[in-house]
């Protein structure tokens, strides 16, 4: 793969100053009708140590409006990153829609090097690979063009140039050990890095080897391969948009729903009791949660009135409050819509030791948005897949997923809505979209009957809850709740 950047092509400075000009005009323009459209940009540059990474990535703020670009080093992890999923420190840098972003070590840099000094298996490398190109994927289907920059050096370029680095006292701090390291690990590193190379370009994201033993050959190429991206980008932001429609699907007769037992319930004594028993073991459990390396996330769905912000009232106290929070997830903001979907969710992961409680979560876009109309059919189809790739993800790095739905029936629905019309200090729960909702009962239910088939996962399973009786209800969630941290934590 690599012996093509091998075979000395040079650009003249004569030649190098005259494509210089054009390109820099036209990656202006290109770049400023970017900013207009939907998708944002995402160069990778990566390629072996002394290739000139950060010198490429300088240049992109020299050559294009710095405004709406911005360049992120991935080095070592910060504390905060160390307490979060691995993606956790990409999703939340990335550019909104119109803007760009040049990414020096990134997602494929950890796994590799873990690779060639065996810290992982073949197949776990194998494994991290499959992730990447599952998240390039859903980036570039969510309006991200992203280009791949390889840039290489054969072993003898490399080891020349951090001995000519070295022995200037200007540039000298620029080689350490850890570079020569690597250099004498060069043959592995190679034969590893094609493999991942082969494994990660896609037609989606396509990887560009370039020869950077010429700085000139290698700075024209890199930024002729940006501007070939930007410019197709811009000719496909004048597309028509795929169209969006409201999805009707009724549900089965018989489903998990249907199966449910609503007549359960508990008189106030019982639940009293039991409620309080479950609490504590919330307490207690939830005690252990930094010192086992795991964070809590509790999801909350369900019909409208169902009693979700009941039954999290209940298991808040349980809970330290300095280490819980309850997120509310309503409409996305602008600054929401113009990234990728699960960005507003990963950037309000939780720590280590922490619990967080969505009411309202990420399964929007397979229940309202789906149902409403807000996308295209095709974005929620792929949704199921995307977000349980990610709740894999949560629970690799620790974090324990409960998830609820609770159901009542269309009657106890509209009575409750009529009890929150006529009671003052409850009228605030109630709005004509929940009236709107409730006429569209059947395609909810058959939307979520759809989401339990897709996404109740070993790692993040679903747990429907019998809701007719609120006191059965609450109880039922805190016993799950308890439950499943019994079971992580033992």
């Amino acid at each position: 793969m690599f012996e093509s950047a091998e075979v000395g092509n040079v650009v003249e400075k004569k030649a190098y100053e005259k494509r210089l000009e054009r390109l820099r005009t036209d990656l202006l323009r290109a770049q400023h009708a970017l900013a207009s459209t939907k998708f944002r940009l995402l160069v990778l540059v990566g390629g072996v140590e002394g290739g000139g990474k950060t010198e490429v990535a300088r240049l992109f703020l020299e050559w294009m409006d710095p405004r709406g670009l911005q360049v992120e080093a991935y080095g070592d992890k910060s504390e905060e990153e160390e307490e979060r999923p691995e993606y956790w420190r990409y999703w939340r840098t990335l550019p909104a829609s119109g803007r760009g972003a040049i990414l020096v070590g990134t997602w494929y840099t950890r796994p590799i090097v873990q690779r060639v000094f065996k810290d992982i298996s073949e197949g776990d490398f194998d494994m991290a690979m499959d992730r990447v190109v599952a998240f390039e994927s859903m980036l570039a289907r969510e309006g991200t063009v992203i280009v791949k920059i390889w840039l290489h050096l054969s072993k003898d370029e490399q080891r020349r140039r951090f001995t000519q680095l070295e022995k200037a006292p200007a540039t000298s701090w620029r080689v350490s050990k850890r570079d020569w390291d690597f250099s004498s690990k060069y043959d592995r590193f190679r034969k590893i890095c094609e493999r991942a190379l082969a494994k990660t370009g896609t037609a989606e994201a396509p990887w560009t080897v370039v020869e950077a033993t010429d700085r000139r050959y290698r700075d024209l190429t890199t930024g002729e391969t940006v501007l070939k991206a930007v410019q197709d980008a811009v000719a496909r932001a004048e597309l028509p948009e795929p169209a969006k429609a409201p999805d009707r699907t009724r549900p089965p007769q018989i489903s998990l729903l249907t199966r449910l037992d609503l007549s359960k319930s508990l008189d106030a004594k019982e639940y009293d009791h039991k409620m309080m028993k479950q609490q504590a073991r919330i307490a207690r459990l939830t005690r252990r949660l930094r010192s086992q390396g795991r964070a809590l996330i509790a999801v909350f769905e369900g019909a409208d009135a169902a009693g979700k912000g009941g039954a999290i009232r209940r298991l808040l106290p349980a809970m330290d409050a300095r280490n819980a929070r309850v997120m509310s997830v309503a409409a996305p903001t602008d600054e929401e819509r113009a990234r990728p979907y699960l960005w507003r969710f990963w950037r309000h992961l939780p720590r280590l030791g922490h619990a967080t409680i969505y009411d309202r979560s990420w399964y929007g876009r397979v229940l309202v948005e789906r149902v409403e109309g807000f996308c295209p059919a095709a974005d929620w189809k792929r949704a199921y897949a995307e977000i349980a790739a990610f709740e894999e993800e949560l629970s690799e790095s620790g974090v324990i997923v409960a998830k609820f739905w609770l159901q009542i029936s269309r009657a106890e629905q509209l009575r409750r809505f009529k009890d929150r019309t006529v009671t003052p200090f409850k009228q605030y729960k109630i709005t004509e979209e929940d009236w709107r909702n409730r006429a569209k009962w059947d395609a909810y239910q058959a939307a979520a009957v759809e989401m339990f088939e897709r996404t109740s996962t070993p790692f993040a399973p679903w747990t429907l809850i019998e809701a007719e009786d609120k006191h059965w209800g609450r109880v039922k969630v805190l016993k799950t709740v308890a439950d499943r941290l019994e079971e992580e934590l033992a």
